[in-house]
């Protein structure tokens, strides 16, 4: 409880609270779209950076490996066990695309939780890092595979989209390769270069975070309003799968005796849902589906569950059984 107060009162989740605060009122407040793009390269930038310094500090171990494969794992589990409920309630198309969603991750969910552990003292490694930018990978095979089947059900003579076209696109959307890019660099880099970019992707890290989670409470409060019809349905799923994926990776935790901290980012990472990756690929590999289903349901609602009460819940639950 004490956990969940303590996320709450962060600097950075205030500000998501004042953006939907700000979006309540209907001000005419606006950032302009070239900053909220900035902000969303930057976190992404110094994510990297800092977790390819911390990445070439420690040797590869087994536990590294370990870690690596239970998340690519979960990656593949998850999307699976979500199409089947989500097909009983939506179309295929859109079980699809919801599904293929969750089976991703969230990198400002993912930095949201860093942050709770070292407000918290909780230490992790930088390798989660690692894990987090292989998890994508899986779940865009998922929406590939996932559309592939909806399009056989619902019409078997229909063309299937192309999979060279968006495997390329997968490859080389662009917040991902900057992802992989500042990885390899922070690995790459001496004890200098770490130095001078301290500064920046250190020093500034939570006020860019304070004013990129300021927008996200605009954008949530505002697109939540096109979301209609199926509103219940997808509240249930927004907040009940999270909880269910992050307790099916609180399992894989304990059996491989992980440390608390990447228990936590692990938890977080499974039970969190793209809605910049793989919602772009959806567009391509599942133009049937539509787009204010899945991207609203990883945005306007397992988004906010998971920066204020999924992050000390997951941790609450993970010390519990730890």
């Amino acid at each position: 409880m004490w956990s969940a107060l303590q996320n709450l009162l962060d600097p950075a989740v205030l500000f998501f609270f004042l953006g939907c605060t700000i979006a309540l009122l209907r001000s005419n407040l606006e950032i302009p779209p070239a900053l909220t793009s900035f902000f969303s390269l930057y976190l992404l930038l110094s994510l990297g950076f800092k977790g390819g310094v911390s990445l070439a500090e420690n040797p590869i171990e087994v536990q590294m490996i370990v870690t690596i494969a239970s998340g690519m794992l979960l990656a593949f589990l998850i999307p699976s066990l979500a199409f089947v409920y989500l097909k009983r309630r939506f179309s295929h198309y859109d079980a699809a695309a919801i599904a293929a969603a969750y089976g991703s991750v969230s990198a400002v969910t993912f930095i949201t939780a860093t942050q709770f552990l070292e407000r918290n003292a909780i230490e992790f490694s930088g390798y989660m890092t690692v894990v987090m930018v292989l998890m994508e990978t899986p779940a865009i095979l998922m929406a590939i595979a996932l559309a592939h089947y909806a399009r056989r059900k619902n019409n078997p003579n229909q063309a299937p989209t192309s999979w060279n076209k968006v495997l390329q696109e997968a490859i080389t959307d662009g917040p991902h390769l900057l992802l992989i890019g500042s990885l390899i660099i922070g690995t790459l880099v001496n004890t200098e270069g770490q130095a001078v970019m301290t500064p920046f992707t250190g020093e500034l890290f939570k006020g860019f975070l304070a004013f990129f989670l300021l927008e996200m409470g605009m954008s949530v409060v505002r697109k939540g309003r096109e979301l209609t019809g199926q509103l219940r349905s997808l509240i249930v799923f927004g907040i009940v799968m999270p909880i269910v994926s992050a307790c099916i990776a609180c399992l894989v935790v304990v059996v491989t005796n992980m440390d608390i901290g990447n228990g936590v980012l692990l938890m977080t990472l499974s039970a969190s849902a793209s809605y910049i990756v793989v919602p772009a690929i959806a567009r391509h590999s599942i133009p049937e589906a539509n787009p204010s289903l899945y991207f609203g349901s990883a945005l306007i609602i397992t988004f906010p569950f998971n920066i204020i009460i999924g992050i000390p819940l997951y941790h609450t639950i993970l010390m519990l059984l730890a």
